[in-house]
């Protein structure tokens, strides 16, 4: 089976905000056949390495399965927070907008 690199915005599109201090991130299947890519490839890990010098804290996934969905909450992001913090993107809007440009690995057959 032939596998290829592709931006996660190809299968997925996404919503960010933010929850004091920390990101919020949604990441929706535009496909429901896409959802266990998604699952395979969007570890808490990965995106914790994905937002790197960004997210200092934690990163918690949750799944929502009757979604196509993944959530993940970036701990310690956002300077903390809208009203106290200095950073330019306070609130996480960018954060879903930044996901999306994360590099998976799909199958060919995956994506038919």
């Amino acid at each position: 089976m032939a596998s290829k690199q592709i931006m996660l915005i190809d299968i997925a599109h996404a919503r960010s905000g933010d929850k004091g201090d920390a990101a919020n991130v949604g990441v929706i299947a535009r496909d429901k056949r896409h959802y266990p890519i998604l699952l395979r490839e969007l570890g808490a890990e990965r995106v914790k390495k994905h937002f790197e010098g960004i997210c200092l804290g934690k990163v918690e996934r949750f799944e929502l399965p009757n979604l196509g969905a993944i959530n993940f909450l970036l701990h310690n992001t956002l300077g903390g927070g809208g009203t106290v913090s200095l950073k330019n993107d306070a609130q996480g809007k960018t954060i879903s907008s930044a996901i999306l440009r994360m590099m998976i690995t799909v199958d060919d057959a995956e994506l038919a």
